[in-house]
């Protein structure tokens, strides 16, 4: 193993990808009873991308991931390691190491790290431990999502939120630092109110002994309960986060959380004494793509020119587990290819 003397990190490509069907909120009412106002009164979401049958996990992350290294500068073999941050696996093993393969990423560690909501936010902080640590210089971290597998379409607090999607970053080592501060929380005390279970039902193989076997269940949530964690709890991680960047709330150019429902972004926001602008929201197009969340709207902002090099970004994750976690990042001045030139790549 090599190790690298450059111990910064810096974020220098995103890409992401999302599915060509898109459910608006007046097909879902052919569904159930809903309508397009009580849903985006209640969530700000218009519509969001599906996944089609014999369509995989692997191939969108794959096209994101194909995009974030072009943007980067870097070829498929120049990767070190490869982070799938998902709760939505095409193989319950683990989907990495296929898209290791389809990338020809042949140098590349791979591995899944399953955080829902947070898993972006958590990849981005394991890439850069990876990177402090001198072990490895350029890692893909993607964040991808099929949550049409494992919504109950009869239940409209729940199919009315979740979306398909893709995105990632190349983070790299580097002698200028982005990553400027970090903190991550876990409470599993509160783990039922927010869960894709699993159910068994006894198998017996011989006399006295069992086993359990079955499949996951579709996701479950209590939303007042989530709404309640998500305003009281991010708005906190946010400013420990600040608090270790050695900055302020008022130094932070673009509010980016996950895109779980806009009225908890404008809540957070509030409490944070934040305008408006400095939100950045996707959310009405693609819905709640968890751990696809955060780089999705990351690379659309970077790609229309919104985020601007040294900008500084609070990004913010959280969901089942609980877990919530923030990072502040001072966007690279790494010279990338022009907006419009970026615009035709997507």
């Amino acid at each position: 193993m090599r190790y690298s003397s450059k111990k910064g990190v810096v974020l220098t490509g995103t890409g992401s990808a999302v599915p060509d069907t898109y459910l608006d909120n007046h097909q879902l009412n052919q569904i159930m009873v809903t309508s397009d106002e009580w849903i985006k009164t209640r969530t700000g979401i218009r519509r969001r991308c599906l996944l089609p049958p014999q369509h995989s996990l692997t191939a969108m992350a794959t096209e994101a991931a194909q995009k974030a290294i072009a943007m980067a500068g870097i070829a498929p073999r120049d990767l070190d390691l490869i982070i799938l941050a998902t709760s939505t696996p095409d193989d319950l093993f683990g989907s990495a190491s296929a898209i290791q393969a389809e990338l020809g990423a042949t140098q590349a560690v791979a591995f899944d790290l399953t955080a829902a909501c947070s898993g972006f936010i958590f990849g981005l902080i394991t890439s850069a431990q990876f990177i402090r640590a001198g072990a490895y210089q350029n890692i893909l971290l993607i964040g991808a999502e099929v949550l049409s597998r494992w919504v109950d379409w009869s239940d409209r607090r729940t199919c009315i939120l979740f979306g398909d999607g893709a995105g990632a970053v190349v983070v790299q080592a580097s002698e200028s630092e982005s990553l400027l501060g970090f903190q991550l929380h876990t409470d599993g005390m509160q783990n039922q109110y927010l869960k894709l279970g699993f159910k068994d039902q006894e198998k017996q193989l011989v006399d006295s002994i069992s086993i359990g076997q079955g499949t996951y269940q579709p996701i479950t949530m209590n939303g007042q309960e989530v709404y309640r964690f998500a305003v009281q709890k991010v708005p906190e991680v946010i400013e420990k986060a600040l608090f270790h960047a050695d900055l302020t709330i008022d130094q932070v150019d673009w509010l980016l959380m996950h895109q779980a429902n806009q009225r908890i972004l404008d809540s957070v926001a509030e409490r944070l004494g934040l305008p408006s602008e400095k939100i950045i929201s996707n959310l009405a197009n693609y819905g709640n793509t968890s751990a696809a969340s955060i780089p999705l709207a990351l690379d659309e902002a970077v790609r229309k020119g919104q985020i601007k090099p040294h900008d500084v970004i609070a990004l913010a994750g959280f969901g089942a587990g609980l877990s919530w976690g923030a990072a502040i990042l001072e966007w690279s001045s790494v010279s990338v290819p022009h907006s419009q030139e970026l615009a035709l790549m997507k």
